[in-house]
């Protein structure tokens, strides 16, 4: 197969004078994953259908003191942000119980529900595509989370009006560690001080999403850059081992066409997870 770095291009393109000021936010510094609120939403819409619904059952359930209230309306409006805005595809949010059920760890679904913060939010997307396009180049510690390294792909951001990133210092310093703190629950960084980190391992639920995901994001060269894989930051020569696992199971095959092997859905995409996981 022919693979994404051939060449030494990047595999996805830099959001830079791509991105208005107006598509930055700064959501990151007050909600990260956190993963079981985002999971009892889910279930919310799950057994509702209707994000209204959702929204009246998740504030009567919300302790009245008026800061838990606020606190809960904000962490509400970002959560849902990620699951109404969420491209088609990634799993709607309504079969995310189900997938979550199949799930073996935390950080399984955690890897899940990043898929969704990248789509989301623009600025961790330019991030992460900072990220990537130096892990294709082959430079020396591609995972370093460090302040200074994020600060540095930060400032690079030119908007599409001409306009240069511009936040106070201690915004940027809290939005860092919230981009840290991501990377510790997907399982790039290990323990609380840690800023450097390593490609992490896979749970096969996840590797389905993000296959799914890969496929069902970019046209027939999606082979080549795998988005799902590179959002996880899997280098290059693990792509054929991952493509081993998912061909393994009932929800992905081999096919060869036009003499060369390829991976595809063994059906439509996500079919797995209406099928109650199985794989």
């Amino acid at each position: 197969m022919n693979l994404a770095s051939d060449g030494g291009v990047s595999p996805l393109p830099s959001l830079s004078r791509q991105l208005s000021p107006g598509d930055v936010n700064m959501d990151l510094t007050m909600c990260g994953l956190l993963v079981e609120r985002a999971e009892e939403l889910a279930r919310l819409y799950a057994e509702y259908g209707n994000w209204n619904e959702v929204k009246e059952i998740w504030f009567d359930e919300r302790l009245s003191n008026r800061s838990t209230r606020d606190s809960s309306q904000k962490i509400y409006r970002v959560l849902t942000s990620r699951f109404k805005n969420a491209p088609t595809a990634l799993p709607n949010p309504s079969i995310l119980p189900a997938i979550f059920d199949e799930c073996q760890t935390t950080r399984d679904k955690a890897q899940i529900l990043y898929l969704y913060l990248i789509s989301d939010d623009s600025l961790v997307r330019y991030v992460v595509h900072g990220y990537i396009a130096r892990f294709a180049e082959g430079k020396l510690d591609p995972l370093d989370f460090s302040n200074e390294t994020l600060v540095d792909i930060l400032t690079r951001l030119e908007y599409s009006d001409g306009d240069s990133f511009n936040y106070a210092e201690s915004t940027i310093e809290r939005w860092c560690e919230g981009f840290r703190s991501v990377m510790r629950k997907i399982g790039v960084l290990d323990g609380q001080q840690s800023v450097v980190g390593v490609p992490p391992s896979i749970g096969d639920i996840s590797l389905l999403v993000a296959m799914d995901y890969s496929y069902e994001s970019d046209d027939d060269e999606w082979l080549t850059a795998p988005r799902g894989l590179l959002y996880l930051f899997q280098p290059e020569n693990r792509w054929e081992e991952l493509f081993d696992r998912v061909a393994s199971t009932d929800a992905w095959e081999y096919l060869e066409l036009h003499g060369d092997l390829n991976v595809r859905p063994s059906d439509e995409p996500y079919l797995w997870a209406h099928d109650g996981g199985d794989s």
